[in-house]
């Protein structure tokens, strides 16, 4: 069904149409439908004019879109040779300071101090919420 979706959306057909035709909940797939934009707009663009677009790869990267997957979805210009690959996008997202954070869960509602870290990756943050600074100079 969710490649139905997508080619509903290739063929411009708006979240409310889907919504109609599908039931799926609009907030679903207003999440969907930007996720499309975001790969339609890479493919717009070759590595050079992502390089000049931080926000857009910044947006890529915290609606999940792998380093190699952006890679794919760039346009092959004929001029350019064979277009971006994995390591050229992970490059360009370092030189460009777009890294993701950790982030902890707290399993105990603040109630109590937690005796396991359980700890994520994402994109979506601005800052780490553990210091790794410490984490690595216990695990070296």
């Amino acid at each position: 069904r969710i490649w139905s979706i997508a080619k509903a959306f290739d063929l411009g057909m708006s979240v409310e149409d889907v919504h109609l035709l599908t039931k799926i909940d609009g907030w679903f797939l207003a999440k969907l439908h930007h996720i499309h934009r975001l790969r339609a707009s890479l493919g717009g663009m070759d590595a050079a004019e992502l390089g000049r677009s931080a926000p857009l790869l910044r947006e890529a990267k915290r609606c999940g879109f792998a380093d190699r997957q952006i890679a794919r979805d760039l346009a092959t210009r004929p001029c350019e040779g064979a277009g971006a690959t994995e390591d050229g996008i992970r490059q360009l997202r370092k030189r460009l300071g777009i890294s993701p954070v950790v982030k902890q869960i707290d399993t105990l509602a603040a109630e109590f101090p937690a005796e396991t870290n359980y700890l994520y990756l994402t994109y979506s943050g601005v800052e780490h919420d553990v210091d790794l600074a410490d984490s690595r100079a216990e695990s070296g």
